[in-house]
């Protein structure tokens, strides 16, 4: 009897845990004070991220084709569109206006990148930009080191939650907070779409080369796994490698090569001087797609008044 009341606490620990895994509401905690692991890294919760890791070694068995190759890069590029766009320059610093059912579309696009919800993504960037580089932020390289800052800091029991305080724009809207609190539904959505497009041409177009597995593997695992990579270099790389336009409290860079593979979120030290601005890369020759992009996007009317770069801050640039 005595041995029965631990294999109760450890069901009652795991299945909140894992209910927490697709409604992010589930069994919610109060915040553990500091100093009371709630900077450790919460290893259960952390299981769906290891795994998508881990299902990129398909490919050992599902091999290659153009197909699933093009696809992969196409959902790359989609979705960081989506990420930089909306859920970094659009819900964290309002820097264009869009309609209720546009602002949704690319939630849900960026939602797919397996990046958290909108909501939570803003609210967390929100604060990051309160305390860039201070003890306070959760993702500073100076901070924290390098793995911390990269991937470490969104695994701790702290950094899971939403703060809803710091997105009271955001949080009136019912389908946004629908979406950060069912965040895996799109993802889901996806891969399983994939599986099912594979399958397909699998059958009525066996010269694509293709299969349900490899389309699941090359444009769900892989192209996410590389797209999470890509976005988070922003935090750990760009805050130690490049070179500084603005003297900054923190230790934001610009950075061409993370700009290119980011498009346009590499101009950091940029970004941090001036965050109110639609456009990251301050020069003709500082490539910026996500801008490009937006100025695509508002010569067809599906967005509206992108924020410019003032005068006084292109006149403030040191270099």
């Amino acid at each position: 009897m005595p041995s029965a009341a631990p294999r109760t606490d450890r069901r009652s620990g795991l299945l909140p845990t894992v209910r927490r895994w697709f409604d992010t509401q589930a069994a919610v905690q109060p915040a553990p004070p500091e100093g009371a692991g709630a900077a450790r890294i919460d290893w259960l919760r952390a299981v769906p991220f290891a795994l998508l890791h881990l299902a990129c070694l398909g490919v050992i068995w599902v091999g290659v084709s153009w197909t699933a190759v093009i696809v992969a890069v196409a959902l790359y590029a989609v979705r960081m569109f989506a990420i930089t766009a909306f859920y970094h320059r659009y819900f964290s610093h309002r820097t264009f206006q869009a309609s209720r059912p546009v602002q949704f579309i690319f939630a849900v696009i960026g939602a797919a990148s397996v990046q958290r919800g909108p909501l939570w993504w803003a609210a967390h960037h929100r604060h990051h930009h309160r305390h860039a580089d201070q003890p306070q932020d959760p993702h500073s390289p100076r901070e924290q080191g390098f793995w911390r800052s990269h991937m470490g800091w969104f695994l701790t029991r702290e950094a899971f939650a939403t703060d809803f305080s710091r997105i009271p724009d955001l949080a009136r809207f019912p389908e946004l907070r629908w979406l950060d609190r069912f965040d895996t539904v799109v993802p889901v959505v996806l891969a399983a779409g994939l599986y099912g497009l594979g399958a397909v041409l699998e059958r009525t177009a066996p010269g694509l080369h293709t299969s349900g597995a490899q389309l699941l593997v090359w444009g769900f695992f892989i192209s996410t796994v590389v797209l999470f990579h890509a976005t988070v270099t922003i935090n750990s790389l760009a805050h130690r490698f490049g070179s500084r336009r603005y003297e900054t409290r923190d230790d934001s860079r610009n950075n061409l090569w993370l700009a290119l593979l980011t498009f346009g979120e590499g101009w950091h030290n940029n970004h941090h001087f001036f965050p109110g601005t639609a456009r990251q890369g301050f020069r003709w020759w500082e490539i910026d797609l996500t801008w490009y992009g937006l100025r695509v996007l508002a010569a067809l009317r599906v967005v509206h008044g992108l924020k410019p770069i003032p005068a006084w801050v292109l006149a403030k640039a040191e270099r």
